[in-house]
């Protein structure tokens, strides 16, 4: 695994075949994982050069000189690795040579950053806020959400513009600039507003009057910066107004009858944010952060209706077909997307509710901008309280958000882009590069990432299209537009990878084969195919695609499992599969389908490491007689006198063995005689406040001990190697009462399958 991670660390990609399989029958069928790369387009490197001048292209391709690249220095020529276009160096590389590079020459920089404003020429625009806030909540959630946005108000760059619009029955837009008394302008809940009837209400052409032709977009095209600033004001002017505004807000004040919902209109409200941002600050880094606390029961994206008689759609009503509102609110919030994307800015979700919200209705909206979304069971939970100051948050903790992405891809000619799965749009660049087999956003070349962050990933997928034996590498170059500190700079990253086909390529394919990266890749693909392909099921075609992949890279002799084995390379990936088919990517039963749409959201948008984490929790073990250690994700790894600590991301657990809890509850911690054990119980605590400390959206922390009703957040998560039904757990053990079957069951029928 570690020449991966250095390649990860130099580069920001991993790849589940690191030599790649060279026709296009071996890499489509008998390589099973697909031929792919999950790339973080802005990941932070210390010592990557930022280039003060803007880059070379190939006149041909576009693509961008790099260290692939052939340079005759004697006739300042260098050949692109893709087309092969010859291109003159221009006047002020002539005094490149063998000694003398440019940096984006050398053989380490395979990525690389331009600071590209030359090329735009448009000043630094600060980052803009609207808070579009839920009250119809009950007083003590509005308190603690009260509190947070207070707080968030505090974290908020001084030069940042924000604004305000709240939402129950009615939306009510907040008229910042007008400082004197608060004033705000409300528009009917259920009924539908465009972008000019808007701009008409909200009296933007009173002083300045309309433009008769053209479009209205912010202060250069049609409204005046007066109008504007009513609306959105620097932080550093509008605080004390924000504040007073947010320490007034009530609860929605409409009755409503006992045997109904509370009438929220969460898509007008958000439509409304959309077209003002979009009339204002068209193409600048702008964020519509949405704080909802209970379902949308008003307007085109209700998920339900008002009556409570009428249960909110799970995944039995999705699969059956019988949500009467799915359709619509998904159709809804698509156009909303598609708005948000042109427009280039961002929607934050942030749902508080034990109730569902419609995550599910709207992830297709929050996952084409890029945005960020948390899903919390109140305000007042630590998951979104610590999450929302994270997004604020400066220094080494720090999202590094960055705006207004356009990804880019080129080839090899023998490699064609299936699409992309991850958070971004298709900006719909047909052309040669693009295969005709489309999974995720695919298509096309180039996809707009209107919000990412340092930790932002992008599945591609490719497919190989050469038919004979190949020669040589295949380069594949990604050239990445963000937008940090207000500024454009251009990331480009060139990778080359090894082609392999024939009779002796199996061991050479294998010597490549990052099975972490394989995992993530598939649990991403089985995600995308239970969404969108109907009747799939997703066991049957993991368990087919691991059989596959055994009985093509595993060493056995026919009809004979004992003599079955796999390469170091191979072994632990059945393990990943027997995880994800149990993970809540793929078992939905006991999921809304709220949290179903929010973990494959995250699962979506995280690197390896953490898709990892997701797919197959980590466990730590601590006791008196060693050190923490790792120990196996199996029910034998609980002991009376352990402690364990799980990470299965979303959720972090610290479990105390019953002796363990016997001792805490007696208090022998506070002694100073049984210092050993106050340490020992300190230990796992200290260990999880870092994982929760470096980690977005902050994670669910729970404690608990063996036999108390939350170690099902434990139990759910192991190897069920002991259960009701087989032999009586080890003295101080614990049984699980489950008929899934063990690892043990699972490897013993895969060896049998794949030697056949």
């Amino acid at each position: 695994m570690a020449e991966f991670m250095n390649l990860e660390a130099q580069d920001g990609v991993r790849m589940p075949w690191n030599v790649m399989p060279g026709t296009k029958q071996e890499a489509s069928t008998s390589c099973v994982v697909p031929v792919a790369a999950i790339y973080t387009p802005i990941k932070s490197f210390p010592n990557m050069p930022l280039l003060p001048y803007t880059p070379l292209r190939c006149r041909t391709c576009r693509s961008i000189l790099n260290p692939f690249s052939i340079v005759d220095f004697a006739a300042k020529i260098w050949t692109c690795p893709f087309c092969f276009q010859r291109n003159h160096f221009p006047h002020n590389y002539d005094s490149i040579s063998d000694e003398n590079l440019p940096a984006e020459l050398f053989p380490d920089y395979t990525t690389i950053e331009y600071d590209d404003r030359s090329a735009t020429g448009s000043p630094t625009s600060p980052p803009v806020f609207m808070f579009v806030v839920d009250t119809c909540i009950i007083e003590e959630e509005m308190a603690y959400l009260k509190s947070s946005l207070s707080q968030a108000v505090d974290l908020l760059p001084d030069h940042s513009l924000v604004g305000l619009i709240t939402f129950g029955t009615f939306v009510h837009v907040h008229e910042l600039g007008f400082g004197e008394i608060p004033k705000t302008y409300i528009f009917k809940g259920s009924k539908d507003i465009s972008k000019e009837q808007l701009l008409e209400q909200l009296s933007f052409f009173l002083k300045k009057p309309k433009p008769s032709v053209g479009v209205i977009a912010g202060a250069r095209d049609g409204l005046s910066t007066d109008a504007i600033s009513r609306f959105l004001l620097p932080a550093s002017e509008c605080q004390f107004v924000l504040n007073s505004v947010l320490e007034e807000l009530q609860k929605d004040p409409w009755p409503v009858p006992a045997d109904q919902r509370a009438p929220r209109c969460t898509s007008t409200a958000l439509g409304i944010a959309a077209s003002l941002l979009g009339a204002c600050f068209p193409g600048t880094g702008a964020r519509i952060m949405a704080f909802v606390g209970g379902p949308s029961t008003e307007g085109q994206g209700a998920i339900v209706s008002k009556n409570l008689s009428e249960p909110i759609r799970s995944h039995k009503d999705l699969d059956k077909d019988s949500a009467p509102h799915f359709h619509k609110a998904v159709k809804f919030y698509e156009g909303l997307s598609k708005q948000l994307v042109n427009q280039g800015h961002v929607l934050d979700l942030f749902a508080c509710a034990l109730d569902q919200v419609g995550i599910a209705e709207l992830k297709g909206a929050v996952e084409k901008t890029g945005g960020l979304v948390v899903l919390a069971e109140s305000f007042g939970h630590s998951v979104f309280k610590d999450s929302l100051k994270r997004v604020f948050q400066l220094g080494d903790q720090d999202l590094g958000l960055a705006a207004n992405g356009i990804f880019e891809i080129n080839c090899s000619k023998d490699v064609k882009v299936q699409g992309v799965i991850g958070p971004c749009a298709s900006m719909e660049k047909k052309g040669p590069l693009c295969s005709d087999t489309v999974v995720g956003q695919g298509g096309t070349s180039a996809w707009k990432m209107c919000g990412l962050d340092k930790d932002t990933s992008l599945c591609l997928m490719f497919e190989i299209v050469r038919k004979e034996n190949p020669d040589g590498m295949v380069p594949s170059n990604s050239n990445h537009y963000q937008h940090q500190s207000g500024q454009m700079r251009l990331r480009v990253t060139t990778l080359s990878r090894r082609w392999v086909a024939g009779q002796g390529s199996v061991q050479e394919l294998i010597s490549g084969f990052d099975q972490e990266a394989a995992a993530a890749v598939m649990a991403r693909l089985v995600s995308f195919k239970m969404e969108t392909e109907a009747e799939f099921d997703p066991i049957r075609w993991l368990d087919k695609a691991l059989i596959h992949l055994c009985s093509r890279f595993g060493d056995y002799q026919k009809d004979s499992p004992s003599s079955f084995s796999l390469s170091p390379r191979l072994s632990i990936f059945p393990q990943f599969i027997f995880h994800l088919r149990r993970s809540q990517f793929v078992q939905v039963f006991n999921n809304s389908p709220d949290e179903t749409a929010y973990f494959r959201m995250i699962l979506n948008r995280e690197n390896v490491a953490n898709s990892v984490v997701m797919i197959q929790p980590s466990l730590i073990s601590y006791s008196f007689h060693s050190t923490p250690e790792p120990a196996l994700l199996d029910v034998a790894a609980i002991a009376a006198d352990r402690i364990l600590l799980l990470d299965s991301y979303f959720t972090v657990v610290i479990f105390h063995g019953s002796t363990i809890a016997q001792w805490r509850k007696a208090g022998y911690h506070t002694m100073p005689e049984h210092q050993a054990f106050a340490q020992l119980l300190e230990a796992p605590h200290v260990d999880a406040d870092a994982i929760v400390k470096e980690r977005f959206p902050v994670p669910r922390l729970v404690v608990c001990d063996q036999y108390g009703s939350q170690a099902r957040f434990l139990l759910a998560k192991l190897n069920p190697s002991a259960t009701y039904n087989n032999d009586a757990p080890l003295p101080g053990g614990d049984v699980i009462f489950t008929d899934d079957v063990s690892f043990e069951v699972f490897l013993d029928h895969l060896q049998r399958l794949a030697i056949q």
